[in-house]
């Protein structure tokens, strides 16, 4: 016989025909009623067990956390909550859970905080937020797939090796094998790369946006979306040292084509999740709720989690230049009062999370792309302007979460690029391949990186971007 799961019984018609399921006990009642969960949905299914016709021995295996296999008629339920249960004709505990060793574990059936949750990393998925979490995960990774697949894109692997900074960060993890304690060293004193396995000094990727270029101006439509790393020292709710980066890129198109193409992906991605994880966005809003009640009015969400995904959907992206954004946050109450942490004083202003968030949440009321960003606070490749100050770069903002893509045109003329790179102190050696791509057949071109962490978060409420990735890597954490 065939197993079926969950999810699958849980939407068919009572049909007291002979089943089989298997999963996980999240209760067992009166030594009656099993609640049993397989991770195919967010919801239990009721087995209902005789115990007259079992074992008492094999009834006291059956215990939060165990793993069994349950046969049985499905039938109408008796009780509220779900249409059909499985009357148990025969059960077999696939895997023991000592009931003494759960209750030390974060498996005890009570409310546990998402920072207990973290430190047992490799059983929160048997938790209800993080399946929800998880599955939702897994779905908009499948949408984001789907979408340029239906457009017309080619899905590319960039290197997860490189010999490049594509954002001139320079944080940037290290890849040797060389000896660490005793590095050959150059007639410099200097470490001698060549002796290394790439004979160059090289890191993990931040980016693969560059690569991706060399592969647009080929086949047109790429995108790339794998991981990427930061060596970034920072422990924020925000902040990733490895997460996973979307990032197309597209010959001939503009910054209006490019931000027109951020606000239809995201769109497309958002209404997937809204129509395919219904029953994990419901538990997902109503566990926000929850978590909210204990917060201060002013510090709650105005707009529930679907709402706010809706709210997405049904609104236009509001274009706005970074001039004009500088203005308004100049003028706007909680600068003049000094109550934005970063105050606003002068045109060339990096802008922060907390600017972001007034723009989307407080004066416009809808998302909000800037574009025509200063270009010393943009990276080397942003298309100049013809005024010489701005780029063409792009950002989309969000409401609760500030920016959620970054983009631009990128520069196609040769000299403009060269120019800027050799202000910048890039190496043009180093990057004469994407020098390249600009004396062979240049035309313009552009793309943006979206975090996929950063859009999972926001799509469901989750706080902090810690948890909305199995096993968040970030200072001082690399367990599991």
């Amino acid at each position: 016989m065939q197993y079926k799961t969950i999810v699958e019984l849980l939407n068919s018609d009572p049909t007291h025909h002979e089943v089989m399921v298997r999963g996980w006990v999240r209760s067992f009642r009166s030594n009656r009623f099993i609640a049993l969960n397989d991770g195919s949905t967010i919801k239990t299914l009721q087995c209902v067990v005789d115990f007259e016709n079992f074992d008492e021995e094999l009834l006291k295996k059956v215990t939060v956390g165990a793993a069994i296999e349950v046969k049985g008629a499905l039938v109408e339920s008796q009780g509220q909550g779900q249409t059909v249960e499985i009357q148990v004709s025969k059960l077999t505990v696939l895997g023991e859970a000592n009931p003494e060793d759960v209750k030390l574990t974060i498996l005890s059936p009570k409310r546990h905080s998402l920072e207990t949750l973290r430190e047992q990393a490799h059983l929160r998925i048997r938790t209800n937020t993080f399946g929800a979490v998880m599955r939702m995960r897994s779905k908009l990774a499948f949408a984001v797939h789907e979408y340029f697949q239906k457009n017309g894109f080619y899905y590319m692997h960039s290197p997860v090796i490189t010999g490049s900074d594509a954002e001139g960060a320079g944080e940037m993890f290290r890849v040797s094998t060389l000896d660490a304690k005793n590095p050959p060293l150059d007639e410099n004193g200097n470490v001698n790369y060549k002796e290394d396995f790439f004979e160059k000094e090289s890191n993990l990727t931040v980016s693969g946006q560059l690569e991706a270029e060399t592969y647009a101006m080929a086949l047109g439509k790429v995108y790339t979306f794998g991981p990427t790393f930061r060596a970034e020292n920072s422990n924020t709710s925000r902040h990733l040292a490895e997460f996973w980066m979307i990032e197309p890129e597209v010959a001939f198109n503009d910054l209006d084509a490019n931000m027109d193409l951020a606000e239809d992906f995201i769109k497309y991605v958002i209404n997937f999740a809204l129509e395919n994880c219904a029953d994990d966005l419901e538990f997902l809003e109503s566990r926000l709720l929850e978590e909210e009640k204990n917060k201060p009015q002013d510090e709650r969400s105005e707009m529930k989690l679907r709402e706010k995904l809706r709210f997405i959907l049904e609104n236009n992206f509001k274009r706005v230049s970074y001039t004009e954004a500088i203005d308004i946050l100049k003028r706007s109450k909680p600068n003049q009062k000094k109550k934005f942490k970063y105050i606003i004083e002068e045109w060339g202003a990096d802008l922060q999370s907390e600017h972001e968030r007034f723009l989307v949440e407080k004066h416009f009321k809808c998302p909000v792309i800037l574009f025509d960003y200063p270009a010393n606070i943009k990276s080397f490749y942003m298309r100049l302007n013809d005024d010489g100050k701005t780029v063409r770069a792009m950002d989309v903002l969000f409401p609760g979460i500030g920016e959620i893509v970054g983009g631009s045109q990128r520069e196609e003329r040769y000299d403009v690029l060269l120019e800027k790179m050799k202000a910048m102190n890039i190496d043009e050696k180093e990057l004469y391949w994407y020098l390249d791509l600009r004396k062979f057949g240049t035309a313009v071109h552009s793309g943006f990186g979206l975090g996929f962490e950063r859009l999972v978060q926001f799509t469901t409420g989750m706080g902090n971007i810690r948890d909305v990735i199995p096993y968040p890597r970030t200072p001082g954490n690399a367990e599991f």
